[in-house]
């Protein structure tokens, strides 16, 4: 069966210059561009929609739609995603700090929003658009700058308001208002902002989440979850319980796992595993509990033999994992809660972002030519941050492990005497939270002394 999702440098190599010059009909090439014949909603005669089928690079297949009618010039343009809704929503922020940040690749699908977080300006859900993070913003602007002059002559105070507005957002595209950030959120996962290796700390975000009943319904999704689990026991220790849950994938009914461990000299966590027979969606997590702490815990290893790979280690939803030395970073919330070895986080890092990047394949030939998409340079950097990666796996190369945690949820195995204790290879230090980091974690709004009464005055009114 022949491939139909190509990128675009693939579609480009099907074409034959030579024949098109020499007058060859489209019949006797690959058709690239498909065209069907479609109704105007304008003048509602006949025009003609046009369908490019494509890949995007660290992203998955689209098909980019144009439609033009001759008879009254109307046009218009949109993408929509190939597949299916992911099993997560996504959210991703991009903090834009020099002009080039403005070329970063955007895939926005019809259900996502965008916000342009310092300018205040939401964009809803809508007609999809492949772009860039330029063209976002000045349709965004442009948008707003339509029917101003109306806006004046009528309604002067949201006249002056928008044109503040609008000034804000042309000093941004000017590259006069840096930084700022942008951020797509989408409930169906088929959104993305282009990374770049080359990002720092706090520059590109990833967030993964379940979706809402209400997101789902949105999406016209069935959802078959229960939380009627009957009579709740204390939970034992190393025992297995299985209760009823739907699958984030199909939303049929399967079952979830959980088993409560006792971390030595640490603290007891809540594993969970989901598996569904109907789709083969699979997935594990971590849940730290207890009390939170009233400082955030920061764990720096030095990774040198073998024996440091076998570490136990707990990475929770909430931790910044940072390996200077790799040039790898993962935010919290990418990866979920984790208990395992160093080894192993570092493996399971390595092939979640091979996969992503380079588009494994069980095909190799259709692999390679996946690859060949990216730029010679990129791909470049790309090899060798992974073969740094691999080479840490295998303890060919010396390396920090940092993980800094709001929460103090997470640990890493001391080899000491007392295993309470770190040893010369670690260091633990606990620190104040930033006001950010109280803000994200919901810890400012949360109220412990007092509440009875606020209740009761709820009550009363």
């Amino acid at each position: 069966m022949p491939e139909l999702f190509n990128t675009i440098g693939e579609k480009a190599e099907k074409v034959a210059p030579a024949a098109v010059l020499n007058g060859a009909t489209a019949d006797e090439e690959e058709r690239v561009v498909e065209e069907i014949e479609s109704l105007c909603m304008n003048c509602h005669e006949n025009g003609i929609t046009r369908l490019f089928l494509t890949k995007i690079p660290y992203f998955r297949e689209i098909i980019i739609m144009s439609f033009s009618c001759d008879k009254c010039s109307f046009h218009n343009n949109e993408i929509q995603t190939a597949g299916t809704f992911q099993l997560k929503g996504a959210r991703y922020e991009l903090r834009l700090t020099a002009m080039p940040d403005f070329e970063r690749q955007v895939v926005k699908s019809d259900t996502a929003t965008i916000k342009f977080i310092e300018l205040d300006v939401e964009v809803p859900a809508g007609k999809g658009q492949l772009t860039n993070v330029e063209g976002l913003l000045t349709t965004v602007i442009d948008d707003l700058a339509f029917g101003q002059e109306t806006r004046k002559e009528e309604t002067p105070e949201v006249y002056a308001k928008i044109e503040e507005i609008i000034a804000k957002g042309r000093k941004m595209l000017a590259g006069e208002a840096f930084p700022f950030r942008v951020s797509i959120d989408d409930p169906a996962g088929n959104s993305f902002i282009a990374p770049d290796m080359r990002d720092g700390v706090g520059k590109w975000e990833k967030r993964e989440y379940i979706r809402t009943p209400e997101q789902n319904a949105a999406l016209g999704l069935a959802d078959t979850t229960t939380t009627d689990l009957g009579e709740s026991d204390d939970i034992i220790p190393d025992q297995v319980y299985q209760f009823p849950a739907s699958c984030p994938g199909c939303l049929h009914p399967c079952m979830t796992n959980m088993k409560m461990v006792d971390i030595p000299h640490f603290r007891q966590v809540v594993i969970m595993s989901t598996s569904c027979d109907d789709c083969g969606y699979k997935s594990n997590d971590v849940k730290t509990g207890g009390e939170i702490p009233e400082k955030g815990r920061k764990v720096t290893l030095r990774v040198k033999t073998q024996e440091d790979l076998a570490r136990d280690i707990l990475k929770s939803e909430s931790c910044f994992l940072e390996c200077p030395e790799l040039s790898l970073s993962v935010n919290p919330g990418t990866l979920g809660g984790r208990f395992t070895t160093v080894e192993g986080l570092l493996t399971q890092v390595r092939d979640d972002l091979h996969n992503q990047i380079f588009e494994a394949d069980a095909d190799a030939e259709a692999t390679a030519r996946k690859n060949d998409s990216l730029a010679p340079d990129e791909k470049r950097r790309w090899e060798e941050f992974f073969g740094g990666l691999s080479a840490a796996v295998k303890g060919d190369k010396e390396f920090t492990i940092v993980l800094t945690d709001p929460l103090a949820s997470s640990y890493v195995q001391s080899l000491a005497d007392d295993p309470t204790e770190p040893d010369g290879q670690m260091t633990v230090e606990e620190y104040e939270r930033t006001d950010e980091e109280e803000e994200e974690l919901g810890l400012k709004d949360m109220k412990t002394e007092g509440y009875e009464e606020d209740a009761e005055q709820e009550k009363s009114t």
